[in-house]
C-alpha cells in the first residue's frame, strides 16, 4: 500500500503549499537499486572530522567508495593518509578550513575515538554546529567512538556514551529531510572491519535505519578479501518463511548478490513459494516448521541437496493477537515454538551436524514488539524478544567458529498485513518515527544482505532495529 503523504510530497507545489501553513511531508527516501556496486558512495560529498584514531581506516574507506572527501584543517600526516600512494585519491580531495563547509554535503562523519572526557564533547559540537544546516536531503550522520566498556575512568565512560545520545538525537533532527544518524563503537584492534560497516550506513542501502548503535569487535576472524560486486557468490543460504513479504524479498537479494538459495515455506504455500523464486532459481523446501522433527528434516534435505549452507536467516514468524486473559494456551504455545523454539532446534542441528559451515553467517529476525512491546502481542512480543536474548547469548560461543549472529528487528513496514491495519492505527504507525513514514521490505533484505556478506565479520551480536528511528522503543 502506498503512503499518501509522499505522494503530496512529490508534487513540488503541494509541497510548497502544505509547507506554507505549517506542515511538514516527509521527504520520500533515497534507495539503492540493483545489486552491490564498486562504488557504493559514488559522487557523495563526505565531510570529515575529528581528532581521533582512524585517520588510515577512513582514508582506506572513503575515497575507494568514490566519495568526494572533504577534511577539515588536517594534519600533513593526515592529509598524505587521504591522498593514498602517487596521491590516487587528489581529484575526490578537497581541504577546508576549520568552520568551512562545502554547499552541499551528503555525509557528516566525526571520529570521537579520541574523545576521553565530557570537556572533549565541545569538539563534536564544534564541528557538526556550523554545518548540520548544508546536510542535503536523505543525509548521514556517523559518529565513531570507543565502546564504553573499554574506558576504565568513569568520566570517559560517560563521554563515549554520550555520543549515543547524541546521535538518537540529532537523528530526530535532520528525519524530516530524510537523514540518518548512526553511532560506531569500534573495538580497539578491531579497526580493519570498519571500512564495509561505514560503506553501509553512509549509502542508500541504510535509507531506512537510524539512530543505531553499531558495535564492530574482533571476535570474529576478518577475510583477507572484501568484494565489492556480488559478494555472495559460491555461497549457499536458507531463507525460511521465504514464499511472501520479507522472506521473497531476502531470498530475492541474497540470490542477486550471488547466493545459492535455499526457500523454506509450509506445503500449504507451494504454489506462492515457487512463484516467488522463479526467477532467481531458488530451491524450494516445503516443511512446517511446527513440526518436532523440522530441524532434522531440514538438516536432512541440505546435507542431500547442497551439502551445507553458509548463511542461514530465520525470518519464518507468526502472529496470533489477543489480549492475554482471552488467549488459549495452544495460541500461545503456537506462537513461541515457531517464533523461537523453532530457531533454537535449527541451528542447534546445523551446528551439531557441521551443516552451517565455518566462517558462515546467522541472522534472525525479532521485531520491534520485541523491544518496546505491544497491546495484544504478549506471545509475540515475548518470542520477538527471546530472539535477542538468544543472539546476544550464543554469539561469543559461534564467534570461535568464525560465525557471526545478529538479528534484526524491523519497524512499522509496508506489507499485506500492515494494509489490513486500520487507517488510524496505521497512520500512527507510520508517523511515529524520526523520518514519519514507513519501510519497506526492500529495507530489511538489505540490512540481512550486509548483515550475511563476508565483510560484516567485526558485527556480531549486535540488535539492529530497521525502523527509520521509531519513537516506540527508541
Amino acid at each position: 500500500m502506498s503512503d499518501f503523504l509522499i505522494k503530496l510530497g512529490k508534487n513540488t507545489a503541494t509541497r510548497k503549499i502544505i509547507g506554507n501553513l505549517g506542515v511538514s511531508l516527509p521527504q520520500e527516501l533515497q534507495r539503492a537499486e540493483g545489486p552491490w556496486t564498486t562504488l557504493p558512495l559514488g559522487a557523495k560529498n563526505i565531510l570529515v572530522g575529528g581528532a581521533g584514531h582512524l585517520d588510515q581506516c577512513l582514508a582506506e574507506s572513503l575515497a575507494p567508495s568514490g566519495a568526494n572527501v572533504y577534511l577539515t584543517n588536517p594534519s600533513p600526516e593526515t592529509l598524505s593518509l587521504f591522498q593514498g600512494p602517487q596521491k590516487k585519491w587528489d581529484d575526490s580531495l578537497f581541504v577546508l578550513e576549520e568552520e568551512d563547509s562545502c554547499d552541499k554535503v551528503d555525509g557528516l562523519v566525526f571520529d570521537a575515538t579520541s574523545i576521553d572526557h565530557p570537556d572533549a564533547l565541545t569538539s563534536m559540537y564544534k564541528f557538526f554546529h556550523p554545518r548540520i544546516r548544508s546536510l542535503g536531503k536523505c543525509g548521514r550522520i556517523v559518529v565513531i567512538g570507543r565502546p564504553v566498556n573499554e574506558h576504565k575512568a568513569p568520566a570517559a565512560a560517560a563521554a563515549a556514551h554520550a555520543l549515543e545520545g547524541f546521535v538518537r538525537s540529532v537523528a530526530k533532527e535532520i528525519g524530516k529531510k530524510g537523514g540518518t544518524a548512526q553511532v560506531v563503537y569500534v573495538e580497539t584492534g578491531a579497526e580493519d572491519r570498519i571500512n564495509p560497516i561505514l560503506q553501509f550506513i553512509l549509502s542508500k542501502r541504510s535509507a531506512f535505519i537510524s539512530g543505531q548503535v553499531f558495535n564492530v569487535n574482533k571476535s570474529v576472524t576478518a577475510p583477507t578479501e572484501i568484494p565489492f560486486e556480488k559478494p555472495l557468490a559460491g555461497k549457499v543460504a536458507l531463507v525460511t518463511g521465504a514464499a511472501r513479504g520479507i522472506g521473497a524479498t531476502t531470498a530475492a537479494k541474497l540470490a542477486e548478490e550471488g547466493a545459492k538459495v535455499i526457500c523454506l515455506d509450509r506445503p500449504e504455500d507451494e504454489e506462492t513459494l515457487n512463484e516467488s523464486i522463479g526467477a532467481f532459481k531458488g530451491i524450494p523446501l516445503l516443511y512446517d516448521l511446527s513440526h518436532a522433527d523440522a530441524a532434522e528434516h531440514i538438516a536432512k534435505f541440505i546435507k542431500e541437496t547442497t551439502g551445507s549452507v553458509d548463511i542461514v536467516i530465520h525470518n519464518a514468524g507468526i502472529t496470533r493477537d489477543k489480549t492475554l486473559g482471552k488467549m488459549k494456551q495452544e495460541v500461545w504455545d503456537l506462537t513461541i515454538n515457531i517464533n523461537l523454539s523453532a530457531v533454537i532446534r535449527l541451528t542447534n542441528e546445523l551446528i551439531e551436524k557441521a551443516i552451517l559451515n565455518e566462517n558462515g553467517r546467522m541472522v534472525c529476525l525479532s521485531s520491534i514488539a520485541g523491544i518496546a512491546g505491544n497491546f495484544g502481542q504478549t506471545n509475540y512480543a515475548a518470542s520477538k524478544s527471546g530472539i535477542i536474548g538468544y543472539v546476544q547469548a550464543i554469539a561469543p560461543t559461534l564467534a570461535k567458529k568464525g560465525i557471526t549472529v545478529n538479528a534484526v528487528a524491523p519497524g512499522f513496514i509496508e506489507t499485506r498485513m500492515t494494509a489490513a491495519i486500520p487507517f488510524i492505527t496505521r497512520e500512527a504507525g507510520r508517523r511515529l518515527s524520526n523520518v514519519s513514514q514507513g519501510g519497506l521490505p526492500q529495507d530489511i533484505s538489505e540490512t540481512i544482505t550486509f548483515l550475511a556478506s563476508p565483510g560484516c565479520s567485526g558485527v556480531t551480536g549486535n540488535i539492529i532495529r530497521v525502523c527509520g528511528g521509531s519513537l516506540i522503543g527508541a
